[in-house]
């Protein structure tokens, strides 16, 4: 059972250095329910700052050119706060799943 634990631990911790990877390598390798649920949940946790920084990237894009920001003359202060309100939220985001993560792995241990 402590092997279980370990591998379930192993795959939430994984976003440190290969979070795509452990996590489906421990699903494929492991026989045991408990570990392919967990290693499932810490995929999908690792996968969640991917979706929200590419929605926010297409926001980037969009209001970079519905806000003709090419445009030396334009003094338009829109296109940094819908830049810095997007960074911030991706930023919170990513801690927001970082801090999970580590949660999950202590949790998943005791």
């Amino acid at each position: 059972m402590e092997n279980q634990k370990i591998l379930s631990a192993f795959s939430y911790l994984s976003i440190f250095f290969a979070p795509f990877i452990v996590p489906l390598v421990v699903y494929f390798i492991s026989k045991d329910s408990y570990v392919k649920s967990h290693s499932i949940r810490a995929l999908i946790s690792h996968l969640i700052p991917v979706g929200f920084g590419i929605i926010l990237f297409a926001v980037f894009v969009i209001s970079t050119f519905s806000f003709n920001t090419f445009d030396p003359d334009s003094s338009s202060s829109t296109f940094l706060i819908i830049w810095f309100a997007s960074f911030a939220i991706y930023l919170l985001v990513s801690i927001g799943i970082l801090i999970w993560n580590i949660v999950q792995a202590v949790r998943v241990i005791r």
